[in-house]
């Protein structure tokens, strides 16, 4: 039955919200994001580029927008707008800050605006988790190690854990000593945590892992030394800039979407640029999932995620549905004012 469409209320849902409705459920985070994969694999979403608003006078700064749309059950536009800006960080606050609106399907008005720096790091920690379990071994890898010890860091390892992975060791580096170690320390805190050792260099962490987490803030590769991988590891190349073509190449690799990895000087961009192809590239995320490629064994396997709109738009529905229906919205009364063309009040 058709029905007229009706302006909706606006909400404002704030990162306490947003952490009260994700802590505990990781598992059912991963699993949306692997919905919205298999989505966006049938052409059930839109997602353009992200635009970069880049700043002259501050040139290791920028804020991304990224527009999308998810089908599905639960059909759903919207943006998100996420600053990067690395230097907060010596003042004490996170890097990162995100807003992402929503937008209604049928009237295109939006319905709601929640702080989503939580909503972006919970599905980019999903999505690592997601690709590892896909594309490891039988045998799951007993050493994970992470370079850049970040909030992202700490999200992929918090979802490691909160669905059910468990290691031997957890190797840490960063280029600040002081980082490296409030990691650790977080990590060794954890109830039932394997123990966190400091590296004293990248090549350590990376050699004595069997999976390596890059989440860094690198805007050039840094790591280009193939012989560093020779034990074969899985790569999630979150922070997509650490690894140079030559690493790239002597590796099978991954990639959530080709068109959008490809571009912005990430590692594999790079080695497009270098090589003149794409045939470097073994497959997407989706392919693995849809069982059309098989992951070598033979050599490492990096998978890289541009990091996809749609599932924060998915993540944020999610969000705002439960709050919805525990009668937890804070909804805004009359945000849209002007809803009569001719400016008539009254019924």
């Amino acid at each position: 039955m058709s029905h007229e469409p009706v302006v909706p209320s606006f909400a404002v849902i704030t990162g306490e919200q947003v952490a009260q409705v994700l802590t505990g459920g990781e598992p059912q985070v991963v699993d949306l994001v692997e919905e919205v994969y298999r989505l966006h694999g049938r052409n059930s979403t839109v997602n353009p580029p992200s635009y970069f608003l880049r700043f002259p006078d501050r040139p290791k700064s920028r804020i991304i927008a990224l527009p999308a749309s998810v089908g599905g059950e639960q059909p759903t536009d919207g943006l998100k707008w996420i600053s990067s800006f690395p230097d907060n960080v010596a003042s004490g606050i996170p890097r990162a800050s995100a807003v992402l609106i929503l937008n209604d399907h049928d009237t295109g008005y939006p319905f709601a605006c929640l702080e989503s720096s939580i909503i972006s790091a919970s599905r980019t920690a999903a999505s690592a988790v997601l690709a590892a379990g896909r594309l490891s071994p039988a045998e799951r890898p007993r050493r994970i190690g992470f370079i850049g010890t970040g909030l992202i860091a700490r999200y992929i390892h918090h979802y490691f854990e909160a669905t059910g992975w468990t290691f031997d060791e957890v190797g840490v580096h960063d280029l600040s000593d002081a980082h490296a170690a409030a990691f650790a320390q977080y990590v060794n805190d954890r109830p039932g945590s394997a123990p966190a050792v400091v590296g004293r260099t990248a090549e350590d962490v990376i050699r004595n892992s069997d999976l390596v987490v890059f989440a860094t803030v690198a805007a050039t590769p840094h790591v280009d030394d193939p012989a560093w991988f020779a034990h074969n590891p899985l790569v999630l190349n979150v922070s997509l800039r650490d690894v140079a073509p030559e690493v790239v190449l002597a590796s099978a690799n991954f990639v959530d979407d080709v068109e959008h990895c490809l571009k912005a000087d990430t590692s594999v961009h790079l080695t497009e640029q270098r090589t003149g192809n794409r045939d470097f590239i073994d497959g997407t995320l989706y392919d693995v999932l849809e069982g059309r490629v098989e992951v070598p064994e033979d050599r490492p396997v990096i998978f890289s995620p541009f990091g996809l709109g749609v599932l924060d738009i998915a993540l944020g529905r999610h969000v705002h549905d439960r709050l919805r229906e525990a009668g937890r919205l804070g909804v805004v009364e009359g945000f849209f004012h002007e809803l009569d063309r001719y400016g008539r009040t009254g019924a």
